[in-house]
């Protein structure tokens, strides 16, 4: 593959940066310099960062989407909800998930994961996760009940009891892992906890779509909407548990393993 390259660089030489951009497929562990177009080139620290950045990027979008939905209210400020916020909303999140796809790519094929990214990483989705649910469950979001004034209901679906299911499952993960890592022990995640972020970011996706356009899906597909907004809802909260019990299994291997030693 480097004679191809070589090759190709005495061919049609091209300027040492645009190389750089197109030689993704080196690992870094291996020798950087190479002879481009009569230059001794080593790419820059700085491609290095770029997971560590986009993670960071994506903690600001955090930050970004929770304004937004903070500012948003059901008809509770005046008039109709300002549809704009959701909209905003939805396209951040989305950025977000995409910037997660990326930094955990390229840390993977570069092979630069680091101790940032490592840590920061899985704090950044549980904020998005965690708080774009209690957000979802608090007062912005509330509608009456038809025909009950007085009783009131969350028009996203998402119940206060539902929040806690998901933040007790995040708490005991991050407690078996801080101690399994704490006795020198990786305890990385598994696909089932990549299963449920995934599920978990596509409901809330789902949910912020439902809610923005609430009064036209009560005109038009209320029943159908509303049973894909709760299936989805509902098989979060199954995933969440069912994530949660396979790593209690794992880390009771682990301990097992470790009592034993």
């Amino acid at each position: 593959m480097r004679a191809r390259t070589r090759f190709f660089l005495q061919k049609f030489p091209i300027h040492p940066f645009a190389f750089c951009i197109l030689n993704f497929e080196f690992p870094p562990d291996a020798p950087l310099a190479f002879p481009v177009a009569g230059y001794l080139y080593n790419p820059p620290l700085m491609f290095r960062q770029v997971p560590n950045a986009l993670t960071a990027s994506r903690l600001l979008l955090a930050v970004a989407f929770f304004i937004m939905l903070s500012f948003y209210q059901y008809k509770g400020r005046g008039g109709m909800p300002d549809p704009w916020l959701l909209h905003w909303a939805f396209i951040t999140y989305c950025v977000a998930l995409v910037t997660d796809f990326l930094d955990g790519y390229l840390a993977r094929k570069w092979k630069i994961e680091s101790g940032f990214g490592r840590i920061v990483d899985p704090f950044v989705d549980k904020i998005l996760v965690l708080g774009s649910f209690i957000f979802f469950a608090g007062k912005n979001f509330i509608i009456p009940e038809p025909g009950t004034p007085h009783v009131v209901k969350t028009i996203t679906g998402v119940a206060p009891g539902i929040v806690v299911i998901l933040l007790a499952r995040e708490l005991l993960i991050t407690v078996i892992r801080s101690s399994s890592e704490g006795s020198g022990k990786s305890f990385g995640a598994a696909l089932s906890g990549k299963l449920k972020m995934g599920f978990q970011s596509g409901t809330i996706l789902v949910i912020l779509l439902y809610v923005n356009y609430y009064d036209r899906i009560q005109a038009h597909a209320e029943p159908y909407a509303r049973w894909f907004r709760d299936f989805c809802i509902w098989g979060t909260v199954a995933i969440t548990v069912v994530s949660g019990l396979l790593y209690l299994q794992r880390a009771a291997a682990f301990f097992r393993e470790q009592n034993s030693a």
